[in-house]
C-alpha cells in the first residue's frame, strides 16, 4: 500500500507540474502550424478504434443488453470481480495532462506573436485541442460524475496538488465541457484541413452529446446521490452553499436540452443521412466528403495501421446480438412484430424472423436456419436448399456464435479484409444521424411533445430503413408491456409510448456502435435490470436438428430444459452470473482509486478532501455496499 502511495504521489506531481517529454527543444517548437498538428496527432489515439480485440467500438454494447459474449459483465451483477483498484482506473489524467499543456502552450505563443493569431490552420489546430480535451473529460464524467477541473499546469506544492483535486459537481463539469466545445466551434474549419480529422461539425455533433447525456442523467437520477443539490449527495459536505446555475434542477436539465437542441440542429439541418447504411460500416475506406452523414473517422492502411474486426466477425466473433434488440426492430410497414398485421412470420427459423424487417437489422444481423424448396423434376418432388447459415455456437472465444444472432455490421464482404491483422475499413466515430436523433429526444423532453424539425429528422431516419415514416402509426400500435426492452422504463417508471419509440429509433440506429450503456444509465432503466437474462435465438424447436449432439451439449449451450432460447449465461451453473443479470445501483459510477484518498489525505484516506463515489469503499480494496440507499 505504501508503494502504492508513493508512487501515485510521484505519477500525480509529474502529471500536474511536468513539461511533457515526448518532443524536443520546446522553444524551437510550437513556432508553426505544422508543430501544432504533430503534436496533436498523437492524442487522436484516445479515439474509439477497432483494432483492438475486446476494447474495439464492435464490442462495447456487450456491457448492456444489446450484445452478450462467454463471460458475465462483472459491471451487470454483484460480486467481488467488480472492487475499488489501489490505483490505476479511468481515473486518469495523463491525456489531460498533455492537452493543458498544449493549449496554454499554443495561446501564450499567439498571444507573444510567435504564432499567427489570424493563420486558420494554427486556430483549427487549437480547436482540435480543445475538441480532445472536452472528449476526455466528458469519459470521466460519464465514468465518475463530479471530478477535478485541472485547465492548468500547477507548482509541485502538496497544499496546491491537494487544493486542485477537489472534486467539481458533474453539472458545472458538463458545462465547462460545453464551454471548450463553444470554443473548438469557433477555431475549427468547417471542413478539416486533412481526412480523418476533426472539424466544426464533430465539435458541435460532441456538445449536443454531452448535453443530452447531462440533461436526461439529471433528470432521471433528481434527488439521488447521483446528482448534486441534495441530502444524498456525497458532495454535500465539500459543497454546502451548492446552487444550480440555472436556478433550480429543472431549470438546469432545460438548459443542457436547449445547448442539445441548438447544436444538433445546425449539424442535422446540412448533413443528410447516407441512402445505404451498411456501406458506412463494411466496406468504406476512403475519405468522407464534408457534407456526408459521417462526420469523423478512425481510418486504416495496410501495413501503417490496420485491424481485424472483419476476420473476428466472420464466424461468431464471441459478441452477438440479443433477442431483446432483434426484437425491438420494427416490420418494414411500422408495426411493432408483436402488433395484428405486422406480417411477422415468428422465430422458428430466424431466417424468417428477418424478413421485411427495418434494414438496419437485416444489413446488421444473419439469418441462420436451413430453408428446403421442393420442386418437380420429371414428375418427381425434388428438394433443393436454398438457404443455409448455421452459426459457429460450438466454437469458443472470437469464433463463438455467444446467442446465434451473429453480426454482420462491421464485418466487410471483401475476403482480403477478412484476414487478421489486414482489414482496413474506417470507423465512423460521429454521424450525421445522430445528431437527428439528439435532436428528436432532446426536444420531446424540453417541450414534451413532438415540434420544431423532428418530424422531418425522424422521417428520414425512417426512410433510409426502410420503415413507413407514418411514426404516429408505430406510436399508436406500441404496447410497452409487449416491449422487451429495458428503455421503456426510467427511474422505475412506465415512460410514454412516444418517448419510448424514440429511444427505439436510437437502438436500432446504433446497433453495436458501444452507445447502450450509456444510454441505459442517463435514462435509469439499469434500476430495472433484475435477474435479467441474455437470451439469443430460437435454438431448441428447429436449428437444434443442423448441429451434432456434441456440439448442442450442456458444455457448449444451454439446454432445451432452461428455455428454447440460448441463454449464454447460463450453459455453467458456476458462472457468477447463472441467476441473469440484476444491477447494482453503486455501479451506475466507477469508485475512486484508494490511492487517490492516500494522496490527497496524506497518506490517511480519511483525511482526504475526495469524497468516494456512492457505495463504494474509500479505505480498502472491496466490492460496493450492496445495500447503499442511493435513492
Amino acid at each position: 500500500m505504501a508503494a502504492a502511495c508513493l508512487f501515485s504521489m510521484q505519477s500525480c506531481k509529474d502529471f500536474l507540474d511536468r513539461h511533457p517529454l515526448d518532443f524536443d527543444d520546446e522553444e524551437a517548437y510550437f513556432l508553426n502550424a505544422e508543430h501544432l498538428k504533430w503534436f496533436v496527432n498523437d492524442l487522436y489515439s484516445m479515439l474509439p478504434t477497432n483494432n483492438t480485440l475486446w476494447g474495439g467500438l464492435y464490442t462495447q454494447d456487450i456491457v448492456s443488453d444489446n450484445q452478450c459474449s462467454s463471460s458475465p459483465q462483472s459491471l451487470l451483477y454483484k460480486g467481488e470481480k467488480r472492487t475499488v483498484k489501489i490505483a490505476n482506473s479511468e481515473w486518469n489524467f495523463s491525456h489531460l495532462r498533455s492537452l493543458n499543456y498544449y493549449i496554454h502552450k499554443v495561446e501564450d505563443r499567439m498571444a507573444g506573436g510567435q504564432l499567427s493569431q489570424s493563420d486558420p490552420l494554427v486556430l483549427h489546430y487549437l480547436g482540435e485541442g480543445y475538441f480532445l480535451r472536452a472528449w476526455d473529460y466528458f469519459r470521466l464524467l460519464q465514468a465518475f460524475g463530479d471530478v477535478p477541473i485541472l485547465t492548468e499546469m500547477l507548482p509541485n506544492d502538496q497544499n496546491i496538488l491537494t487544493e486542485k483535486s477537489v472534486r467539481i459537481p458533474r453539472n458545472e463539469v458538463a458545462r465547462f465541457i460545453i464551454s471548450d466545445l463553444d470554443k473548438a466551434t469557433s477555431f475549427l474549419m468547417e471542413e478539416a484541413p486533412e481526412t480523418g480529422r476533426i472539424c466544426r461539425d464533430a465539435a458541435l455533433t460532441l456538445k449536443a452529446r454531452v448535453a443530452l447525456f447531462e440533461a436526461s442523467w439529471e433528470r432521471y437520477h433528481a434527488g439521488t446521490c447521483f446528482v448534486p443539490g441534495n441530502d444524498k449527495w456525497p458532495g454535500k459536505t465539500s459543497w454546502p452553499d451548492f446552487k444550480f446555475e440555472a436556478g433550480s434542477a429543472e431549470a438546469e436539465v432545460n438548459y443542457f436540452l436547449d445547448q442539445a437542441i441548438e447544436a444538433a440542429d445546425i449539424v442535422a439541418s446540412h448533413r443528410q443521412l447516407d441512402a445505404d447504411y451498411s456501406s458506412m460500416f463494411v466496406n468504406f475506406q476512403s475519405p468522407f466528403k464534408n457534407d456526408d452523414e459521417v462526420i469523423l473517422a478512425r481510418y486504416y492502411s495496410l501495413g501503417v495501421l490496420s485491424h481485424s474486426c472483419s476476420a473476428y466477425l466472420k464466424g461468431g466473433g464471441g459478441c452477438n446480438a440479443t433477442r431483446a434488440l432483434v426484437n425491438s426492430f420494427l416490420m418494414q410497414n411500422g408495426l411493432p412484430i408483436y402488433a395484428e398485421g405486422s406480417g411477422y412470420q415468428g422465430d422458428l427459423i430466424s431466417y424468417y424472423e428477418l424478413q421485411n424487417r427495418d434494414l438496419r437489422l437485416t444489413k446488421s444481423v444473419r439469418g441462420a436456419g436451413r430453408l428446403i424448396e421442393t420442386h418437380k423434376v420429371n414428375g418427381k418432388n425434388v428438394n433443393d436448399t436454398i438457404f443455409y447459415y448455421k452459426p459457429s455456437i460450438d466454437n469458443t472465444g472470437t469464433q463463438k456464435a455467444t446467442t446465434g444472432y451473429e453480426l454482420s455490421k462491421w464485418c466487410s464482404d471483401d475476403a482480403d479484409q477478412r484476414t487478421q491483422y489486414q482489414c482496413t475499413t474506417a470507423v465512423p466515430i460521429l454521424r450525421a444521424a445522430e445528431a437527428y436523433l439528439i435532436y428528436l429526444e432532446a426536444y420531446y423532453e424540453r417541450h414534451h411533445q413532438l415540434g420544431g424539425n423532428c418530424d422531418r429528422y425522424w422521417k428520414a431516419l425512417r426512410q433510409r430503413a426502410g420503415v413507413d415514416v407514418d411514426y404516429m402509426k408505430t406510436i399508436q400500435a406500441t404496447d410497452l408491456a409487449q416491449e422487451n426492452d429495458l428503455a421503456v422504463w426510467s427511474k422505475g417508471q412506465l415512460i410514454d409510448p412516444t418517448l419510448y419509440n424514440i429511444r427505439r429509433e436510437r437502438r436500432c440506429e446504433f446497433i453495436a456502435e458501444g452507445m447502450r450503456l450509456a444510454d441505459l444509465k442517463r435514462w435509469r432503466s439499469l434500476d430495472n435490470m433484475i435477474e435479467y437474462q441474455p437470451e439469443g435465438l430460437n435454438f431448441w424447436d428447429e436449428l437444434y436438428k443442423m448441429y451434432s449432439s456434441k456440439q448442442r451439449s450442456a458444455d457448449v449451450i444451454s439446454q432445451s430444459n432452461i428455455s428454447k432460447y440460448l441463454r449464454p449465461l447460463q450453459i455453467s451453473s458456476s458462472s457468477a452470473a447463472y441467476d441473469g443479470y440484476t444491477f447494482p445501483k453503486p455501479h451506475y459510477l466507477e469508485p475512486i482509486p484508494i490511492s487517490e484518498f492516500l494522496l490527497t489525505g496524506g497518506g490517511d484516506a480519511t483525511k482526504s478532501p475526495l469524497y468516494q463515489n456512492p457505495g463504494w469503499p474509500q479505505t480498502e480494496d472491496g466490492p460496493a455496499d450492496y445495500s447503499y440507499d442511493c435513492d
